[in-house]
């Protein structure tokens, strides 16, 4: 879906296209499961900053920037592709293994 907020217009081609591009790149680089990540995106043009709204998964832009919407759509890719009960199993498994390493200096004592 695309607002435009305004009379700013957006080449809808390449918008399809760096959506399904960056989506694809981010399950062959982060992936393994068979299921294509494709997070539904909001693009929102005419924004007073160029920023990604993570809690409603839009990307808002001040006008049309391809290299920001391809940012933007990795980031929500990524977080789609890793939901918060991974990503809280992942910064357990962290602290266990931050717990469990031992400094240099402490070995000699």
């Amino acid at each position: 879906m695309v607002i435009s907020k305004g009379k700013q217009t957006w080449p809808a081609a390449d918008v399809d296209k760096i959506y399904l591009a960056a989506c694809s790149t981010v399950q062959r680089e982060f992936g393994g499961s068979n299921s294509p990540v494709r997070p539904r995106v909001k693009l929102v043009q005419g924004a007073d900053k160029n920023r990604v709204d993570l809690d409603n998964k839009a990307v808002l832009l001040v006008r049309w920037d391809p290299g920001l919407f391809a940012q933007d759509v990795v980031l929500l890719a990524f977080e789609d592709l890793m939901p918060v009960e991974r990503r809280l199993t992942i910064a357990r498994r962290a602290m266990m293994w931050a717990d469990a390493t031992v400094a240099v200096a402490q070995l000699s004592k």
